[in-house]
């Protein structure tokens, strides 16, 4: 328990090991809920997958992270983005195929997770040093950037209020209150929406035709190389979302967690195994939840457990699924200008803390490079496989970097 479990004192943190009263915990619970919910849901509606189906493979995987990195990494684990491009590429092949190659990279990402644990945390140090690590967490959030603008566009004055509301309880919220401010936020974006008519009929419809239980449906796996070599690129990403993941709770926390990045890479692995195997989309650490940590400095992994635990029970409800899509996009873009600068803020507190030197012309411009590839969403294609912002700026830097300051130190 931090202190009495019921109020936190200003500037205090609550640490990954503890957790305030029940209540509140829930509250901070939900907060995660409603910040990975959207992004989660998004990634099957678009590839077709079981919604409900992936909600509950995302709710194991995360009680699976929580398990195998003991309590140490608070993460949710929820649908990876980076699975859109091969999945909607190979939706010809059909679901089963696309499975496996959900199921192939998650057994790649296991067998680097059991990698690092063997070699130590010094291939992460030699790897990506704090000026890479600063620079992967600062390109994932920012190179959401164009999806909050977007949303916000679409919906100005619902998302202006939502916005609004999330800003002046987090700046003058009291106590615990103060922390709650993008929960607070969404649903005062949402009523205001419903109040104006902000609220999508055909949404609306679909909440009161939805059953309010219903079981997930699950399918089997079936490999195709094509399909699986068109996914596999997708591993790089998600290697670099769960270390920048790991490298910025260590950021907030103030704790050295490179002892459990081998870990955490194993768990992501075996998650997004299960969900290939059962028929849901593939997972990755959110950076949605980053920015809710980073606006709460409530680190406890006790609220991921709450979090977990609902998405599990809401994935045999489509009743509430419905419910939560008729969360206008209006409200996403306000909650979401907020949450992913929060996380391109992070990258630069890495830098300012290990004190980067910036006058060092290596890390000025390969940084500089892969920056503005993953805010511009720098968009190319091998082959069949097209590779986003976030690859192409984390390959550039994973790559660039080392190069760079080998020929610097040749130049010596």
């Amino acid at each position: 328990m931090h202190g009495n479990g019921k109020t936190i004192a200003d500037g205090a943190v609550v640490a990954p090991e503890e957790r305030l009263s029940w209540p509140r915990t829930v509250g901070i619970g939900m907060q995660h809920v409603i910040a990975m919910f959207g992004a989660t849901l998004l990634v099957p509606t678009i590839t077709g997958f079981p919604v409900t189906t992936t909600l509950l493979f995302s709710g194991i995987g995360t009680v699976l992270f929580l398990l195998i990195t003991r309590g140490r990494v608070p993460s949710y684990l929820g649908s990876s983005f980076a699975f859109i491009a091969p999945l909607t590429a190979s939706a010809a092949d059909g679901p089963a195929a696309q499975l496996g190659a959900v199921l192939s990279v998650g057994v790649v990402l296991m067998l680097v997770g059991v990698a690092v644990k063997l070699a130590g945390a010094r291939v992460l140090d030699a790897v990506m040093p704090p000026v890479v690590t600063g620079a992967v967490v600062m390109l994932i959030g920012l190179n959401l950037a164009p999806a909050a603008v977007g949303s916000f566009e679409a919906q100005p004055l619902v998302a202006a209020v939502t916005l609004a509301a999330i800003l002046v309880v987090t700046a003058a919220g009291p106590g615990l209150f103060g922390r709650l401010g993008i929960l607070v936020g969404v649903v005062v974006g949402w009523v205001f929406a419903a109040v104006t008519g902000g609220l999508a009929t055909e949404r609306v419809d679909a909440l009161r035709e939805a059953a309010w239980v219903g079981v997930p449906h699950l399918r089997g796996p079936e490999f195709q190389w094509s399909v699986i070599a068109l996914a596999l690129p997708v591993v790089i990403v998600l290697i670099a979302e769960n270390v920048g993941h790991v490298k910025a709770v260590a950021a907030m926390t103030g704790r050295s967690l490179d002892d459990v990045a081998g870990d955490a890479l194993f768990a992501d692995g075996l998650a997004t195994t299960l969900a290939g195997a059962g028929g849901g989309s593939g997972t990755t650490t959110y950076a949605e939840n980053i920015g809710v940590m980073a606006a709460t400095r409530v680190y406890s992994t006790a609220a991921y457990w709450v979090a977990a635990a609902t998405a599990i029970v809401l994935a045999f409800s489509p009743k509430f699924g419905a419910l939560v899509f008729t969360v206008p996009d209006g409200v996403i873009g306000g909650a979401t200008l907020v949450l992913y600068g929060l996380i391109g803020i992070l990258g630069v507190r890495i830098w300012s803390e290990a004190k980067v030197d910036f006058t060092d012309p290596v890390n000025l411009t390969v940084v500089a490079a892969a920056i503005v590839a993953g805010i511009g969403n720098l968009t190319l294609s091998i082959g069949s496989v097209e590779l986003g912002g976030i690859a192409w700026g984390s390959v550039g830097v994973l790559v660039g970097y080392p190069l760079m300051r080998a020929l610097a130190r040749l130049r010596r």
